[in-house]
């Protein structure tokens, strides 16, 4: 990619692996579902009102809105709000890398070289001794949400992908309408109407502030510069730089949350690491060898 494109990337992947401590902070006193209702309705509003719609078929705006909005970040919140750890959900959320290239190939044609294939294989192995001990633990059902939530964010990197060279902000404005009303209808079902009241009732200028985080910085300008990318470059090229995120998010959470990843999840995490890192210099790292 061209410099500016790269410098982009990386300043997403900062906004992104911040947000995550800024979801953690959230959820402690908003119900997940409703906070991210709450995030994408000001992602829309009033933005809407003066941003014209994308010139692309209207199931690539829905779908890209639904898989995005309510399966990504659904799943995200809730996984958060029943106890995930924000550090290592950012490590985790980078499979959609891998899946992101893998539904490209089986959906779009694109074939990924084999320093790619080695560096998934390579994360999943990092992603299973994480697995491992929360499989048999107490932790399964939040480290599945977030896989889950990984793999919706793939699909919304291939809809993006389909929707070609659009106006990439009006398309994550736009996309973002989907999303407030199923997510608070779930969370009405499942939190209770008297809750969700309460809540919006007693918001305070923490949780405010992180509503305006996650619709601006994280979903307006972040998703809408990555969505730019991805219209502009190979998956298997703009992906990878999702790499920098667990960094952030991180960093983030050690220092304003105090988490501390176990030494499993270290060794995990330093694996998927591994696999991105082959994944993005693997090409380069095999034609300096080939002459050799």
């Amino acid at each position: 990619m061209p410099l500016g494109h790269s410098l982009f990337a990386i300043v997403v992947t900062m906004i992104w692996g911040l947000s995550f401590v800024v979801i953690k902070l959230g959820v402690g006193s908003t119900p997940p579902l409703l906070l991210a209702a709450l995030r994408f309705v000001f992602a829309a509003l009033p933005a809407v009102f003066f941003i014209p719609r994308p010139k692309t078929d209207w199931r690539n705006v829905v779908g890209y809105g639904f898989f995005l909005g309510v399966a990504q970040f659904g799943l995200l919140f809730a996984a958060l709000a029943l106890g995930m750890p924000a550090s290592l959900a950012s490590v985790v959320m980078q499979a959609q890398v891998f899946f992101t290239i893998l539904f490209a190939m089986m959906i779009m044609g694109e074939r990924p070289g084999l320093h790619q294939a080695v560096g998934g294989l390579i994360a999943c192995f990092g992603l299973a001794l994480i697995a491992w001990p929360r499989l048999t633990g107490g932790g399964a059902i939040p480290f599945l949400m977030t896989v889950a939530a990984a793999a919706s964010w793939g699909v919304a990197n291939i809809i993006s992908k389909r929707a070609g060279r659009v106006d990439m902000l009006g398309f994550i404005i736009w996309a973002s309408l989907v999303a407030p009303l199923p997510l608070l209808g779930l969370s009405l079902w499942l939190d209770g109407p008297a809750r969700v009241a309460t809540a919006l009732a007693e918001m305070d200028g923490g949780a405010m502030a992180a509503v305006a985080y996650l619709a601006y910085p994280s979903t307006v300008f972040a998703f809408g510069i990555w969505a730019y990318l991805l219209s502009r470059h190979p998956a298997a090229t703009v992906t990878p730089f999702a790499l920098l995120v667990p960094v952030a998010g991180i960093l983030g959470s050690t220092l304003i949350l105090g988490e501390a990843l176990q030494p499993i999840e270290a060794v995990g995490g330093a694996i998927i690491v591994l696999g991105l890192l082959l994944n993005v210099f693997g090409l380069r790292i095999l034609r300096r060898l080939q002459p050799a």
